[in-house]
C-alpha cells in the first residue's frame, strides 16, 4: 500500500479545516477574529470540557494538562481563557502553524467554538498540574531574567507574569523552560506569524543568554494569575 507523504496528508488536512470556516470572513484572520468573538459569548462547560480534552488532547498535553517537557509540548493547566479560545481559533483558521493541531481541531469534537469554551473553561480552572520543568538555574542567572522580564517584559505580561487585563496575552507563569526558549526563539526569528511585528522585533533584540535567563525565571513561577472570561460586545472581556 502507497502511502501519502507526511507534508502532502498535514496540507490536506489544514486545507480541509480552512474549508469548514469559509463562511467567517474573508480572510483567515477576520474569520479568526469572529470565531473568538462568537465563542467569548458561550457560556462555558467545564465538566464537557474534560471530557472533550481528556479525549482528544491528553495523550499529548497529558490528562491533568501538564504539558510534556521531554517534547516541548507546553502546560496548559491554568492557562488564560481568552488566550485559549483565540489559540484554538488561531489553528482551526490557520493563523498559527502546527500540522498536529490542525489535525486535532479538524476532529467533529472541537469544530465549534462551543468546544473551545468548554475546554478553555476547563483548563483555566486548573491548578494541580504537576510543576513545571525549569532551567538549570546557573550560568547567567535566574536573578537576571527577573530582571529582564520586569524592566522588558512585565508591561504586557504583567508583573506577575499572569498575562494583560484583557486576557488575549497570555499567562507564562509556571510554562516549562524548553517550551518557552523555543517559543521566544521562534518569535525572535519571525517564525510566529499571528503575532504583532513589533513583539518580533522586540524579541530579535535578545541574545541566547537572556532568553535563557528569562525562561528559567519564568518557568520557576507557581499559580494561576487572576482571569476574566466574558466579551463585551465592544471587544472588551470582563469577569
Amino acid at each position: 500500500m502507497t502511502h501519502a507523504p507526511a507534508w502532502l496528508s498535514s496540507r490536506v488536512t489544514l486545507a480541509l479545516v480552512l474549508a469548514a470556516f469559509t463562511a467567517w470572513g474573508t480572510s483567515d484572520e477576520e474569520r479568526v477574529d469572529r470565531q473568538t468573538q462568537a465563542a467569548l459569548s458561550m457560556d462555558s462547560h467545564p465538566d464537557r470540557g474534560a471530557r472533550t480534552f481528556v479525549r482528544h488532547c491528553g495523550a499529548c498535553h497529558g490528562s491533568r494538562a501538564g504539558g510534556d517537557p521531554a517534547r516541548d509540548v507546553p502546560r496548559l493547566a491554568g492557562q488564560r481563557f481568552a488566550y485559549l479560545i483565540r489559540q484554538l481559533a488561531n489553528f482551526a483558521g490557520g493563523e498559527r502553524d502546527s500540522s498536529a493541531m490542525h489535525g486535532v481541531v479538524s476532529r467533529t469534537a472541537l469544530r465549534q467554538p462551543q468546544a473551545w469554551v468548554d475546554v478553555a473553561g476547563y483548563l483555566n480552572a486548573m491548578g494541580d498540574a504537576a510543576p513545571a520543568a525549569v532551567g538549570p538555574g546557573i550560568g547567567i542567572g535566574i536573578g537576571t531574567g527577573s530582571a529582564i522580564f520586569r524592566e522588558r517584559c512585565a508591561s504586557c505580561h504583567g508583573s506577575d507574569a499572569g498575562g494583560d487585563t484583557d486576557g488575549f496575552v497570555p499567562s507564562l507563569r509556571g510554562q516549562h523552560f524548553g517550551y518557552l526558549k523555543i517559543q521566544m526563539r521562534k518569535l525572535a526569528a519571525g517564525r510566529r506569524h499571528n503575532v504583532d511585528a513589533d513583539l518580533v522585533r522586540f524579541l530579535s533584540g535578545f541574545d541566547e543568554h537572556e532568553i535563557d535567563a528569562t525562561a528559567d525565571y519564568l518557568s520557576r513561577l507557581e499559580g494561576p494569575a487572576r482571569d476574566r472570561k466574558r466579551m463585551r460586545d465592544d471587544g472588551v472581556v470582563v469577569d
